[in-house]
């Protein structure tokens, strides 16, 4: 399927957050639709808000926000013009939530970076999630953001696995390359571990890989989440997936997700004590948000009033 792109006119790119277990108020995502296609992705589903395809559609129906930029600018102005509108802002907003910020037509585009210009002008920390090395080509705004922090989406140091269900992603050399690099920039940057792919990536051996190979990397901070498969549409593609790469896997997982878009509750405990472990053993972090979501608490550390702003992940 050729890829095409279309523009709309974004009327806001600050949208407000709602779910309390999130440790941020705020998210911006300049695109609909990811050119990574990974199959495991949870936005899949918003296409069909659109009109679109959830299937191949999501990866090659790519939707920018042309007047992010922009549209953002007028957007913080309005807030921190209101009594208390920066303390609204500060430390709680983030990029890349749905679909990556960093995926190849920002490049082209650059909305992104005018998003991070927008924020930097104003002295608002923020938080990047992606899985691309583009987000090098930022490093002068990132150093401009005292408190942001980058979250490099890894999950398997497995090839085979990676170009099962991510193939038009960067490798996983690539991604801790990038890592390597923020960090060498003074950059906080840290391993979103996720999906954690049930019976491919969960066992010692996988998630170990990923830990020790994040430490040499210098990483700050390591996430980790179970595979969430929260709609139908999500579910579905996933499990195509499954069925054409491992086909000996697909009743396992049609036992473990029956029901519900989460695996069961001693799995997930199973999981996070094996992460723990290994994360301990490495001598690493953990980042939790704490009991309101609205800080990330570190498990080896007290959360200080700079500590960069992360996604929350509920193991348990």
């Amino acid at each position: 399927m050729k890829t095409t792109y279309e523009p709309l006119h974004a009327k806001q790119i600050l949208n407000g957050v709602k779910a309390p277990s999130m440790p941020f108020d705020w998210s911006i995502n300049p695109y609909r639709g990811c050119q990574h296609g990974c199959s495991f992705c949870y936005a899949r589903s918003t296409h069909a808000f659109l009109g679109l395809g959830t299937d191949d559609a999501f990866q090659h129906q790519i939707l920018y926000k042309a007047n992010a930029g922009e549209t953002l600018e007028k957007q913080l102005d309005k807030m921190l013009r209101i009594r208390g509108g920066r303390e609204k802002l500060a430390g709680r907003i983030a990029i890349g939530t749905a679909t990556d910020p960093y995926q190849p037509i920002e490049a082209r585009e650059q909305l992104t970076r005018r998003c991070l210009e927008a924020l930097a002008a104003r002295g608002l920390p923020v938080s990047v999630t992606t899985r691309s090395p583009l987000i090098l080509r930022d490093l002068d705004l990132l150093r401009e953001l005292p408190g942001s922090s980058v979250n490099i989406s890894l999950n398997t140091m497995n090839k085979e696995v990676w170009r099962s269900f991510e193939p038009m992603t960067p490798s996983p050399e690539k991604r801790l390359e990038a890592l390597a690099g923020l960090r060498e920039a003074g950059v906080t940057a840290g391993i979103f571990l996720a999906p954690i792919l049930p019976y491919l990536t969960d066992s010692e051996e996988e998630l170990g890989a990923v830990v020790r190979r994040s430490r040499e990397a210098g990483v700050s901070f390591i996430m980790g989440s179970p595979l969430r498969l929260s709609t139908r549409e999500v579910k579905s593609w996933f499990f195509g997936t499954v069925r054409e790469q491992y086909p000996a896997l697909l009743s396992s997982y049609a036992r473990l997700y029956a029901g519900s878009g989460y695996p069961s509750a001693p799995y997930r405990r199973e999981v996070r004590a094996r992460l723990q472990t290994l994360l301990e053993k490495h001598g690493l972090p953990e980042y939790k948000p704490d009991p309101k979501g609205l800080e990330p608490v570190s498990a080896a550390a007290p959360a200080e009033s700079d500590t960069p702003v992360q996604l929350s992940f509920v193991l348990d």
